[in-house]
């Protein structure tokens, strides 16, 4: 048994003195009664002790934090509900207290799970907020999850997703960012070859891996390369008995994280350095903008070592959706089942994660599905985390998704109107 994530504990609990003593030096340096404290001397040590502090703390699961949203140029107060729950996952609502019944567009974001927490998808709630009703998967950090729990594995991720397609309602859109457009749309083939009345009406796929032999990536080539048994032997590890997931097989988020920041470890050298320079300044607007971008950035989750595996055998190393090999549990996913769920793809120039094209296969794989049916959209300029977020992706992606979902909303309203009909939907309103 490899003790690497114990040693990685164990340094967490060595360094909490000199956190400790550091955080106590940043505030007498940093107190306004402190003379010192308006010096440039001063600013250095508060700011030098701060940037010790954060590059050795652990990260907690962030906050979406949502006090308010804006509805046709009213402030209306945003609260969060739980609103279907499982041992590896919640979906949480953001309910809108307009005091109106005015009926919007339903939308499931389903965030990734490959390291990093929902919260990564503030940005990207926000934008919809305003304009439609709109639910999270708040994927659970597997340490956390006691071992009675069982497994988590890709089979079950998309049991999950069809569980919540059916508890939200067949009125429901979908947004898949990044790592889940391959369960989502594994997902709603099942329920489309099923003819499931719960099928969602549309599904947005943004800088997903459907096939990841278009324009691979060095992520993508890494996988291939490795293959499924090197990751297995390299990056599975126990949980420490400090954690209630205690002796679950996962791979640890702070490995992720490293090999994230392995790929531009000059850009996140300068923007502590830029950080420091911030704080001896005194421009506290700059400072805090690190900040937040890095309490999210920095926090992370472990993944299940089933799921982990299962996903990169399925899609980086044998691309089984894409070939038309894929299962879910014994039954094929084929593609060529879609036929009412509309797809939109997105995707970004300078992704460097997803590839152009990876995402837009998703289109060219769904010859059944009409075209009147299918959106794609390249941004120019953005990146992957540009696909979802930031000032792009609120100036004009946001705006193409919305008035994506608007159309397949009012394309689907006839056939949702003889689907609420049918009498199982008639008996659950009795």
């Amino acid at each position: 048994m490899s003790l690497a994530y114990y040693w990685y504990e164990a340094a967490h609990l060595m360094l909490s003195p000199a956190r400790a003593a550091s955080d106590a030096t940043r505030l007498l340096f940093a107190n306004p009664v402190n003379p010192l404290s308006h010096t440039p001397y001063g600013r250095g040590v508060a700011a030098a002790c701060e940037l010790f502090e954060r590059t050795t703390r652990r990260y907690d699961k962030p906050r979406f934090d949502f006090k308010e949203t804006s509805i046709e140029g009213r402030r209306v107060p945003v609260v969060e509900r739980v609103v279907w729950e499982r041992p590896f996952c919640n979906v949480i609502a953001f309910d809108r207290l307009t005091g109106r019944a005015k009926a919007q567009p339903k939308i499931l974001m389903v965030a990734p799970m490959s390291g990093h927490y929902a919260t990564l998808l503030r940005g990207t709630a926000e934008a919809f907020l305003p304009t439609h009703q709109v639910y999270i998967t708040d994927w659970m950090d597997a340490r956390m999850v006691p071992l009675s729990e069982g497994r988590f594995d890709l089979d079950d991720y998309i049991d999950y997703l069809i569980s919540m397609f059916r508890a939200l309602g067949p009125d429901l859109h979908i947004m898949a960012v990044c790592q889940p457009s391959v369960p989502v749309m594994a997902a709603i083939a099942r329920m489309e070859a099923e003819n499931d009345l719960y099928t969602p009406l549309s599904m947005t796929l943004m800088g997903g891996p459907i096939d990841t032999r278009r324009s691979p990536t060095a992520v993508n080539l890494l996988a291939e390369e490795r293959g499924v048994e090197w990751f297995r032997r390299n990056c599975i590890y126990k949980v420490p008995p400090s954690s209630p997931g205690f002796w679950r097989d996962v791979y640890p988020g702070f490995l992720q994280l490293s090999g994230f920041m392995s790929m531009n470890m000059d850009r996140h050298v300068t923007a502590h350095w830029d950080m420091f320079k911030h704080l001896v300044r005194d421009d506290g607007e700059s400072a805090e903008n690190h900040r937040e971008f890095y309490d999210e950035y920095l926090a992370v989750m472990d993944l299940t070592a089933e799921y982990f595996l299962q996903t990169i055998e399925t899609v980086f190393v044998k691309h089984q959706l894409p070939k038309g090999e894929m299962m879910h549990r014994d039954k094929p996913v084929d593609l060529t089942s879609i036929r009412r769920c509309a797809i939109m793809a997105v995707e970004g120039e300078k992704d460097d994660i997803s590839g152009v094209g990876q995402t837009l296969a998703a289109l060219d794989l769904t010859p059944n599905l009409p075209a009147a049916k299918k959106a794609y959209h390249l941004q120019e300029r953005v990146g992957h985390y540009g696909v979802f977020n930031g000032k792009r992706f609120r100036s004009e992606i946001a705006q193409r998704i919305a008035a994506f979902i608007a159309k397949a909303d009012k394309d689907s309203a006839p056939t949702r109107r003889a689907t609420l009909a049918q009498p199982e939907f008639v008996e659950a309103a009795e």
